[in-house]
């Protein structure tokens, strides 16, 4: 859960508590800030309980009439009541019993119960609450109304049952929104480059940028409560002051924004301003001594080389031009006798 001590109250009983405004004035006397959970966030849980109990009390109803097998109405409308009433009334009593104030709406929702002084619910407080909601809040056609009017009017967004237990419903878990860094307003600007920084060290500016960084956790009354005295720190060590009607929290945020901004001007004041060029590297490589290995001097391997026999072969003689007689001559026709 989620509190803030900041600070004594008035003397109270032992474990007691009184609910004053947004805090709880422990039985220690110790004022403790509480984000109480409104209207919104209660309803989300409570329909996400009342999925989950309809879930239940259908397979519970479902397996009580496999087992019973009732034979008449009257029996059936009793086993109905009893399986009702013992989801109803069972599953928020459970529940917020056994994990000191939460059920799986609630978890959800990142809401927790607790008693009036800020302590753990105990068995009779879960109990009241339950029987306060089965019984008034919710039978019937009312779903719900007596606790959603019960919460507009209260202070503390109580429903019933929470008056009759006292106890209240908190927003356990906030989300936290990611961390901007502090940054100058605009009204501010030039008020701030005339800043002496020298006397503000480092623990007394790591306590104003965690301020800084939850403050959406804070109530309006310890937002201004402790801001002011982190205020009043920092202007006993930095001056000027700062403009009439400056807010404490823009206060803070320039100072710190300043402190950040020269801090990251000497950073890079003292680089140099020469960037090398992109060939050579600015750091020297390292040489290293190179390795000489000797030269393995392996035999070459002499082989023989095969003698085979050529073949002979006997080459062919063919008869030439002038061996060859020349062609006979053809016979001719026999020619007549002269004078006939």
């Amino acid at each position: 859960m989620n509190q803030v001590v900041t600070g004594k109250g008035s003397a109270g009983l032992a474990g007691t508590g009184v609910l004053t405004g947004e805090a709880i004035v422990t039985g220690e006397a110790i004022t403790i800030e509480l984000r109480v959970a409104r209207l919104g966030s209660r309803l989300i849980a409570g329909l996400l309980d009342l999925l989950i109990q309809l879930y239940i009390l259908y397979a519970v109803g479902a397996a009580a009439l496999l087992i019973v097998r009732p034979d008449n109405d009257a029996l059936i409308a009793a086993v109905f009541l009893l399986v009702y009433v013992g989801v109803v009334l069972g599953y928020p009593v459970t529940c917020e019993t056994l994990t000191r104030g939460r059920t799986l709406g609630k978890m959800a929702m990142g809401l927790r119960v607790v008693r009036d002084d800020g302590g753990p619910i105990h068995f009779r407080h879960a109990f009241a609450r339950g029987l306060v909601g089965a019984v008034v809040e919710r039978p019937g056609l009312l779903l719900g109304l007596p606790a959603v009017i019960s919460m507009l009017v209260s202070k503390h967004a109580k429903r019933l049952g929470d008056v009759f237990a006292g106890t209240v419903v908190l927003q356990a878990s906030v989300p936290r929104p990611g961390g901007a860094p502090p940054s100058v307003p605009p009204q501010l600007v030039g008020w701030a480059a005339t800043l002496d920084l020298t006397g503000l060290d480092d623990a007394l500016a790591l306590r104003a940028r965690q301020f800084l960084g939850r403050a959406h956790e804070l109530s309006p009354q310890a937002l201004e409560r402790l801001g002011s005295g982190l205020v009043r720190q920092v202007r006993a060590v930095v001056t000027p002051p700062p403009p009439p009607g400056t807010p404490g929290w823009a206060y803070l945020s320039a100072v710190l924004a300043e402190r950040t901004r020269r801090a990251y001007h000497r950073l890079t004041a003292n680089r140099p301003r020469s960037i090398p060029s992109p060939v050579f590297s600015p750091y020297p490589t390292a040489q290293y001594p190179t390795a000489q290995y000797p030269t393995a001097q392996y035999p070459t391997a002499q082989y023989p080389t095969a003698q085979y026999p050529t073949a002979q072969y006997p080459t062919a003689q063919y008869p030439t031009a002038q061996d060859q007689s020349p062609p006979p001559p053809y016979p001719t026709a026999p020619q007549p006798p002269p004078g006939r």
